[in-house]
């Protein structure tokens, strides 16, 4: 009873100090016009699952794709989320006859809500892709529950043959040094063949990406968690950041209380409902960095806009303006 009502206690001071630090940020609604800037990630409202959409200076990449409709757990079976996001990449990637060019995409693990709707996406006629980052599966680390009923091999597969079939070029040993992308410095996390007897399942293969421009960075962290210690090996080269996707969809095991304190974000973004993020998840982010917490899916998609003169600009309802 006494931890039941901590955990009460715990749940409402934390979202009484995530509601004071939001009042530091001003939300407006995303309109389309440019007067941001050209250097955005969009954090599209794909329920629990992510699909995050990088832009800048007419370039975009695709990290993730959202839960597809033809998720092979069939218990986890859900409507799946293409056929928005392809309307998403047409009204902000699309020519002025809606056909999109993507510099990349990058399934950051195979999981089903990250990787599921990228068959979809790049085999639409009006999506072109230049390079697919697909990290190679490591077998060896997935539970059996992954090589059976979730099936990530088949999806892996699945998805390098299609990169194949439609001509984009396929980059499995992902670089480790960080490289241009527009205005933006971008690096990935997590890229080495993971060796560590104590990881185990598709999330510790998770590949994170830091997003710089100037004096302001952000940390896109897919599904790392801290469950078998890789949110403390990865934390000290990560460094701090301005804004965090947090990991997991703020579930328990990840945004442990090192990786907050060395990290430190000021904005943190959930691909989730606020309510399912788990209260020891708020508590590390509002306690040890004092960060103002949004969710995609009550916001309808979030937008971090990296402004020229060095803010960060939060737009929200992104999916408000093509239906």
């Amino acid at each position: 009873m006494f931890v039941m009502i901590s955990v009460f206690v715990l749940d409402i001071v934390t979202v009484l100090l995530c509601n004071k630090y939001e009042n530091n940020y001003q939300l407006t609604a995303e309109t389309f016009d440019g007067g941001l800037g050209a250097d955005k990630i969009h954090f599209l409202n794909t329920n629990n699952s992510d699909a995050i959409l990088l832009e800048s200076d007419g370039h975009f990449g695709l990290i993730d794709a959202g839960e597809g409709s033809d998720n092979p757990n069939v218990k986890a079976r859900i409507s799946g989320f293409e056929d928005k996001i392809i309307a998403y990449l047409k009204k902000v990637a699309g020519d002025s006859e809606g056909r999109v060019h993507l510099d990349f995409i990058l399934a950051t693990h195979y999981h089903y809500d990250h990787a599921g709707g990228f068959l979809r996406i790049i085999n639409d006629e009006s999506v072109s892709v230049e390079r697919a980052y697909l990290r190679k599966l490591s077998v060896g680390l997935l539970r059996d529950y992954e090589k059976g009923s979730w099936q990530i091999p088949k999806i892996y597969t699945d998805l390098c043959e299609a990169s194949k079939r439609l001509g984009i070029e396929i980059v499995q040993e992902l670089p480790k040094e960080p490289f241009a992308f527009g205005s933006f410095t971008l690096q990935f996390f997590n890229t080495d063949e993971v060796t560590d007897p104590h990881f185990k399942g598709e999330n510790d293969d998770t590949v994170g990406v830091k997003v710089t421009k100037g004096g302001l960075s952000a940390f896109l962290s897919g599904d790392i968690s801290n469950v078998h210690g890789l949110e403390k090996k990865l934390a000290d080269s990560i460094g701090r950041v301005d804004l965090l996707k947090i990991g997991h969809h703020g579930y328990a095991g990840a945004s442990s209380a090192g990786f907050i304190k060395t990290l430190r974000p000021r904005i943190a973004i959930v691909t989730n409902w606020l309510g399912k993020i788990y209260p020891n998840v708020k508590w590390n982010l509002t306690m040890y960095s004092r960060s103002a917490i949004y969710s995609t899916v009550k916001c309808d998609g979030i937008a971090a806009c990296f402004t020229d003169d060095g803010e960060i600009k939060l737009t929200t309802h992104l999916h408000a303006y093509y239906v």
